[in-house]
């Protein structure tokens, strides 16, 4: 009886979870711009969609911020993980805590706070400094996936490879670099799918006129729904689904 209610429990919660979604990607297809009576199945939406040069802008702000976020993040985070990894036991410990804490804290408070650094600092907030709040918050996340693989290492690995005559530039692109390749995957997947996905931290640092598709259906939606939006929408949740089930996997296999 209670595996009955526990599976009962967890079917109510996806059912709660998913279904508006199925909804919104199902009206996404309808021919009419009424939610309330289904027209007929049509494209026109997504056709609208990529025909719209304001959505158009925000898709290239979008995926640029992501994919120059997910860059920059990774070779920072990979060599911060590097750097804390070498670290003795108390200090390592102290660096992990103080990367852990912006993942807990509520995004919010991670958007205000850079607003007012980009406000006290005089800096023109727009494209490059999106950017450089979503780098801040990827870094921790790519830290977090490399630092098991770093565990993993042989710790003598690299100190083998000074000893044999290499440079420590070699020895940290052929040595350790494709031990913990693995984790730098997952971690530059990983900021990606976040930055992608960001609406929070993206709306308090930049300005109404460069905005990611998440501010922009935040703004279009104040006004009233739009079919393209609905259209928009379930294209966004499908690459993220994809790109989710893809990192699931990776970090699965690694384990």
């Amino acid at each position: 009886m209670m595996k009955i209610l526990k599976r009962f429990y967890l079917g109510l919660i996806l059912l709660f979870l998913y279904v508006p979604i199925v909804v919104l990607i199902v009206q996404s297809f309808n021919a009419g711009e009424s939610r309330a009576v289904w027209e007929g199945f049509s494209l026109t939406w997504y056709g609208k969609l990529f025909n719209d040069p304001n959505i158009m802008k925000s898709l290239w702000v979008t995926v640029s911020i992501a994919v120059l976020a997910a860059l920059f993040s990774t070779i920072l985070g990979t060599l911060a993980a590097i750097g804390i990894h070498a670290m003795r036991k108390r200090p390592q410990a102290i660096m992990l805590t103080l990367n852990n804490i912006p993942m807990t804290m509520p995004d919010i408070v991670t958007g205000i706070s850079l607003m007012l650094l980009f406000i006290f600092t005089k800096v023109e907030r727009g494209y490059v400094t999106m950017l450089l709040a979503h780098i801040t918050f990827d870094v921790p996340y790519v830290i977090l996936s490399v630092m098991p693989k770093l565990k993993q290492m042989n710790k003598h690995s690299y100190e083998a490879a000074l000893d044999l005559g290499a440079t420590p530039m070699y020895a940290l692109l052929h040595v350790i670099l494709p031990e913990v390749m693995p984790g730098v995957i997952t971690g530059a997947m990983l900021a990606f799918t976040l930055s992608l996905d960001d609406f929070t931290i993206s709306y308090f640092t930049t300005s109404p006129l460069v905005q990611n598709l998440s501010t922009l259906i935040y703004s279009q939606a104040r006004k009233g729904i739009k079919p393209t939006m609905n259209a928009l929408s379930a294209l966004m949740f499908v690459v993220l689904l994809l790109l989710l089930l893809l990192v699931n996997k990776r970090s699965s296999k690694q384990e």
